[in-house]
């Protein structure tokens, strides 16, 4: 899988729909976690193409909550995405607002990290430091338990996507944790150049 977009072509179409800072750090929160993922699972030749589907994965949501998942498609073939992205990106809102399915591994890992990236950044805003780096597994799961904690993040979505997996909901949670853990830093600076632009 090989994306025919750049990285910045991905970010200038992004920008172009989307301009709250907290719908872009989500994007480049999720770019981050599925560019861990992919040389985590063995497909970092890939891992380009992983980090853009995560990248654009919310392309429509800001302007166009309603229609999630259904107007990404008319977006990214106006940047030019190719129909393997494009199918990529709608699999992420399947059985809730797409009835693109989730098909390959990566499809897959952004349906179910997705949602629980949200979670857990909710959660590290609540620690003193506001930082996941000394998040532990632990909380994550008592957060998740907590059905009144980041009520936005669907639990079932999560649940679901371990379950396409194959994967026990703590390894979800110990892997998305770990990429969220290691990308902080670039997070942070991408977080920091877009405040200064």
């Amino acid at each position: 899988m090989e994306s025919n977009l750049t990285r910045e072509e991905a970010w200038n179409l992004l920008k172009t729909y989307n301009q709250e800072e907290f719908h872009l750090r989500h994007a480049v929160t999720v770019e981050t976690v599925m560019r861990w993922y992919a040389e985590e699972l063995g497909y970092g030749e890939e891992k380009e193409y992983w980090g853009i589907v995560g990248l654009l994965h919310d392309i429509d949501f800001e302007q166009f909550p309603g229609e999630h998942c259904k107007k990404a498609p008319e977006l990214l073939e106006k940047g030019g995405a190719s129909k393997e992205l494009i199918h990529s990106v709608c699999s992420h809102g399947y059985g809730v607002c797409s009835d693109v399915e989730p098909v390959h591994e990566m499809e897959k890992v952004l349906f179910a990290a997705d949602e629980l990236t949200g979670l857990i950044w909710a959660a590290a805003l609540m620690r003193p430091s506001k930082s996941v780096s000394d998040m532990e597994v632990s909380s994550v799961k008592k957060k998740f338990k907590d059905k009144r904690f980041a009520a936005g993040c669907s639990r079932e979505i999560i649940r679901t996507g371990a379950e396409q997996l194959g994967w026990e909901l703590n390894d979800l949670f110990d892997k998305t944790l770990r990429a969220m853990q290691a990308g902080e830093k670039e997070i942070e600076e991408k977080m920091a150049e877009i405040s200064a632009s």
